[in-house]
């Protein structure tokens, strides 16, 4: 009876279509980090469109594993490796530029696709904009470039303030090119631009004591994953002490902050997944162009300006692509 019953058995598993027996194993991305998963949501809902478009949907067809450094940047290497001994297809280096380069660091093999701030030549990431010539591309979007333009923007606010500080994170790999395009805008605006530097919360509220007592007309928030990850703390920060605020991404405003002004990261964002679909469908990284987002947007919070007890230029209003109210 019991050999029968064994026999049937094998006779029901090879029945079995062979799918069934096998599964194959999904395509693995890894997603690596600067930033924290809070915060990260659309950003990475972004990323995911992008997948969809070249037909690959997560938990379907395609896995993807996090590592999050919550911006202590100095984690990046050991999270970097880690994905790679999981010999993952492609690397998706997110939340600024120190992701991409400590994946660069330790492959030249595995695929990395990047959304980063700034020049990626300038950052070491690529050869060339149309040629990148290795095994890493991806997105750009103005960052840094911009930092100027934030000044100004709260300058014309601000007409009567002679001194607006900046906030930098000083162990971001930009600090140094921002503190310098700071400092040259200062002077063609004449105006007095302290340095303030934050890594930690706990730095970020000292730095508003440090603004308050300067009598800083503002602040200038420096483009940083960090300060990304706490817009909302910031934001409450400069309500609480009464000092107008600028950072460069829409959350910024949405979140109470003053004014924001810079491009979209969910536009990089969903490029960088279209193009790691790509690579998954067998492109090279070496063939693909680092694409560009290049569009930028003003929004300005009403309500928090009136809040501060201040009146917005109309010009500079005829001028914002969205006016929170």
């Amino acid at each position: 009876m019991q050999r029968r019953a064994f026999l049937a058995g094998l006779g029901i598993m090879a029945a079995w279509p062979f799918s069934a027996r096998a599964q194959p194993k999904l395509p693995v991305i890894g997603w690596l980090s600067g930033r924290g998963a809070q915060g990260s949501a659309a950003q990475l809902a972004a990323f995911r469109r992008g997948l969809e478009e070249n037909g690959y949907i997560e938990g379907r067809n395609v896995a993807i594993e996090y590592r999050w450094a919550d911006s202590h940047y100095d984690r990046l290497a050991a999270l970097s490796a880690g994905l790679l001994e999981r010999k993952v297809a492609v690397i998706a280096a997110a939340g600024g530029p120190d992701s991409a380069l400590a994946a660069k660091a330790l492959t030249t093999t595995t695929p990395v696709v990047f959304v980063v701030a700034g020049d990626p030549v300038a950052l070491g990431l690529v050869a060339t904009i149309p040629r990148p010539g290795g095994n890493l591309t991806g997105a750009s979007f103005l960052a840094g470039e911009l930092t100027p333009k934030l000044l100004e923007l709260l300058h014309e606010v601000l007409p009567g303030k002679a001194t607006i500080a900046a906030l930098i994170n000083p162990t971001a790999a930009n600090a140094e090119s921002l503190t310098r395009l700071l400092q040259q805008a200062a002077r063609t605006l004449g105006l007095q631009v302290p340095i303030l530097h934050a890594r930690t919360a706990q730095e970020i509220e000292s730095a508003f004591e440090t603004v308050v007592r300067l009598h800083a007309g503002g602040l200038v928030i420096g483009t940083d994953p960090f300060f990304t990850d706490r817009s909302e703390q910031i934001a409450v920060l400069a309500l609480g002490s009464a000092v107008p605020a600028i950072y460069q991404f829409h959350d910024f405003a949405t979140v109470g902050g003053l004014m924001s002004y810079g491009t979209s990261l969910t536009d990089a964002y969903k490029l960088a997944g279209v193009y790691t679909g790509r690579i998954l469908n067998g492109e090279r990284p070496a063939d693909l162009p680092v694409q560009q987002s290049t569009k930028v947007e003003l929004v300005i919070n009403i309500k928090t300006a009136k809040a501060l007890g201040l009146t917005i230029p109309l010009t500079l209003l005829g001028r914002a692509d969205e006016v929170i109210e």
